[in-house]
């Protein structure tokens, strides 16, 4: 990668010092911008690279104070050098509180100067270092299983992440899907890149847009300043769309658009943003029967579903149970004392294996804190688990056994609909069609929820 020569921005409302600065800095070889205002500052911030920033306190408008402020809560990170020619040790003081890296008085020093600038970008530069490499530790969990289900996941995983091409992870609430993007960006090319999340679904639809593309400023009412979306933060790295089912139609089209052309626009504006970034897409829905329902694009499925991969939920590992157990344990053991002496008896690995997670690893996870916590011994036995977690008995027993089992809405309806529609099926002797016409739903619908709920004669 070829270097790139260092760009130091100038703020100052005095046009000498401005000049000065400048001057000083290019004869040095550094890239400099300057700008006569705070609100000057952050335009350039926002369309251009910034590696440091000289800073005057004492500004008309906008002064240096509050401009450094909203620098660091839009997330700017590189090195700021406050100058004042009335400082005081209150004020530098302050200024380093709010995250300035260096104070200078003018008229400066020239050796303080450029001392000052080598080692805010030596400073920079390291940081960067640093956060590379620990990106490059695995940080994520593994995931846990043995099974078939599960090692034909991990084998999918190897396969796919060196590529570009784009998943459409499905699954369950709580099977992990989140954690099988994770593991392809970490072992893709990408590694080093960001790796950005948007839940589609707890973002209101007329905000996703602007969380997606970012916004300009005065683009709509509250926008008061330029925003960068999570297009842009992705940029050479992965963008992973959690909940992609529960996207609007209108920023479905403008997502297609985007992966069609590699370019965005932000929401208010009119320039064309190249964008390098991988789509991982997750979803609890089908989303072939969305497209027949008329609530997702076909041309976007065909655009995320490249490699389409299914996280199984836990009843259909059930094997794999202990091993994710017991793993939840150690890393509550290991994160605080007080589970330090507990463990889990044969007989209750397998009264876990008995019982019917529909809220799967998620809940299981769960309940593992909670048994650590409430079991009356430090054995985590069959008693033990029968007492602390609500006895377990089949789906088909009523709803508000069901209600008694999750506290997540989303569990509990996708639990109901498969205790009705078994109860249909079994009451038409199975019949597809016959059961069809009578709950009033297409053929298409019942073998989409059979194979959605694996529900077999």
């Amino acid at each position: 990668m070829p270097h790139k020569t260092p760009h130091i921005l100038v703020t100052d409302d005095e046009r000498a010092i401005r000049n000065t600065l400048k001057e000083i800095l290019e004869f040095e070889n550094y890239k400099v911008t300057t700008a006569d205002s705070g609100q000057a500052a952050l335009d350039v911030i926002g369309k251009e690279r910034v590696d440091l920033m000289f800073l005057d306190i004492k500004m008309q408008g906008m002064d240096g104070m509050e401009t450094l402020k909203k620098i660091r809560e839009n997330g700017h990170e590189f090195p700021l050098i406050m100058i004042s020619g009335h400082g005081t040790i209150e004020i530098a003081v302050e200024a380093t509180k709010m995250g300035a890296y260096d104070f200078l008085e003018k008229p400066p020093d020239l050796n303080r100067l450029l001392l000052a600038v080598r080692n805010a970008l030596s400073q920079q530069t390291l940081a960067k270092e640093i956060k590379q490499i620990r990106k490059k530790l695995p940080q994520i969990q593994e995931i846990i299983g043995e099974s078939s289900a599960i090692s034909k996941i991990k084998s999918i995983i190897e396969k796919v992440a060196p590529t570009q091409s784009r998943v459409l992870i499905t699954g369950e609430n709580g099977t992990g899907k989140e954690l099988v993007a994770k593991w392809i960006h970490e072992k893709s090319p990408r590694t080093s890149g960001p790796f950005i999340e948007v839940n589609c679904a707890a973002i209101p639809s007329e905000l996703l847009e602007s969380e997606l593309f970012g916004h300009e400023k005065g683009a709509f009412t509250g926008a008061n300043e330029q925003r960068i979306g999570k297009f842009e933060q992705a940029d050479g790295g992965t963008l992973f769309l959690d909940e992609i089912g529960d996207m609007s139609l209108e920023a479905q089209a403008k997502v297609l658009r985007a992966l069609q052309e590699s370019k965005i626009t932000r929401v208010g504006g009119n320039k064309n943003i190249h964008v390098d970034v991988r789509i991982l897409a997750a979803t609890n829905k089908d989303l072939e029967e969305e497209i027949e329902n008329g609530n997702f694009r076909e041309d976007l499925f065909h655009r995320i579903s490249v490699i389409p991969v299914k996280v199984p939920p836990l009843r259909d590992r059930r094997e794999d149970i202990p091993l994710i157990a017991k793993a939840c344990l150690e890393k509550l053991i290991a994160s605080d004392i007080t589970f330090s002496s507990v463990r889990f008896s044969e007989d209750g690995l397998e009264a876990l294996k008995e019982r019917a997670w529909s809220g799967n690893v998620r809940e299981l996870q769960n309940a593992v804190e909670r048994l650590g916590i409430l079991a009356p011994t430090d054995t985590i036995d069959k008693s033990a688990i029968d007492s602390v977690l609500k006895p377990r008995k089949n789906q088909s027993e009523g709803l508000s056994r069901l209600a008694d089992e999750t506290d997540d809405f989303q569990d509990f309806k996708e639990a109901a609909e498969r205790v009705f529609l078994v109860k249909q099926l079994e009451k038409h002797d199975w019949n597809i069609s016959q059961t069809a016409e009578a709950v009033g739903i297409q053929r298409s619908h019942i073998y989409n929820k059979m194979k959605k709920y694996n529900i077999e004669r």
